[in-house]
């Protein structure tokens, strides 16, 4: 067979070969047949050498036609079967639109945040402001500041985490304290600030203990303050979290912060004050501690204690979520799980 007859022939052969290639991947291999390095084309190419000279020309035309024809249906070609198959994708995995949707879990507001969050909105709406501060504090601010001398036993290793000779996670938020009070301006008018955050001590020994918890500390400075003042204030603060009916009372303490101090008791909540397991047969349940502003700690600030004073407390977060909930362990609120705080997702509002 001449080169004339096997490039007419395969023109036939080549055109039936496409057309009837199913799949992209047949089609590849009628392409690499037809015009591969190997393929018919070529052999067709290299057997030009052997005929006469006065033809190669019009042989070499036949074929580089033949090669124009074979790429261009072979294009059409892949591109039918490329539209086929998402036809054929889109029919299987059509969706009914229809159908219902999945609903979507959500999570809710951490139980301790949830109560951080309402005390804040009381707060302020007694005109009081909200600042935060670092959880890396110095020693100057965490307790110099603060009229802790330097023998006093919250200074020790044991109780709280040293990063290095001079800082330290903060043991409670009463650096934001000292910091706010050194900046403050009194000529614009009093401070009335909380401060809500975590802290960090050595204390983990029993279920109602956590190296690490939330506090939130409250101070009020300003000319005339009174323990009056300061007993309102927490009233106020008991009969919000813990309902309306119950009572409060106030005990000597002592704060190297404050002077005097007190410790405040709500009336249990479990028997009424009538004395049960839960407040171990007194009636009281201890719920903060508070006191009016050391002189000290305003003269540490540049604030002359003959003219101004303050009250300041100190109340921990997980402590009033543990009373307020009835949580038997302070370890729930740090293992995330989410069938404990599920229990808690009506107090978002």
């Amino acid at each position: 067979m001449d080169l004339f007859e096997r490039v007419k022939q395969l023109r036939k052969e080549g055109a039936k070969a496409i057309e009837s290639a199913a799949t992209e991947k047949k089609l590849d291999e009628v392409r690499v047949k037809l015009m591969g390095r190997k393929g018919e084309l070529t052999e067709i190419l290299h057997a030009m050498k052997e005929i006469d000279p006065q033809h190669r020309r019009e042989i070499g035309q036949e074929v580089n036609q033949l090669r124009d024809q074979f790429t261009e249906r072979l294009d059409v070609s892949k591109k039918a079967l490329v539209k086929k198959m998402v036809e054929q994708r889109l029919e299987n995995e059509r969706l009914d639109v229809t159908l219902p949707g999945r609903p979507v879990s959500l999570g809710t507001k951490h139980v301790v945040r949830i109560l951080q969050d309402d005390l804040e909105r009381f707060f302020i709406g007694m005109g009081y402001q909200v600042v935060q501060g670092p959880e890396i504090e110095s020693e100057h601010y965490n307790f110099e500041m603060l009229n802790l001398p330097k023998d006093h036993p919250a200074r020790d290793m044991q109780a709280t985490f040293y990063i290095d000779d001079d800082h330290l996670l903060r043991s409670q938020t009463s650096p934001v304290q000292a910091r706010t009070l050194e900046k403050h301006d009194f000529k614009k008018g009093p401070l009335k600030m909380i401060s809500p955050g975590k802290v960090y001590r050595r204390d983990d020994d029993d279920a109602t203990h956590s190296h690490q918890f939330a506090q939130m500390e409250g101070l009020v400075v300003d000319r005339h303050i009174t323990m009056g003042d300061l007993k309102g204030t927490l009233e106020s603060v008991a009969k919000h979290v813990f309902g309306q009916d119950r009572e409060t009372r106030l005990r000597p303490s002592y704060f190297p912060f404050t002077e005097p101090s007190v410790e405040m008791d709500v009336s249990c909540f479990n028997c009424d004050g009538k004395g049960c397991a839960v407040c171990k047969y007194t009636g009281w349940i201890e719920v903060l501690g508070a006191g009016m502003v050391h002189p000290n700690v305003l003269e540490n600030a540049g604030i002359d204690s003959n003219i101004y004073g303050g009250f300041a407390f100190g109340l921990g977060l997980d402590r009033f979520a543990i009373l307020k909930y009835g949580v038997g362990d302070i370890r729930d609120f740090y293992t995330n799980d989410v069938r404990f705080l599920e229990q808690f997702r009506q107090e978002e509002n």
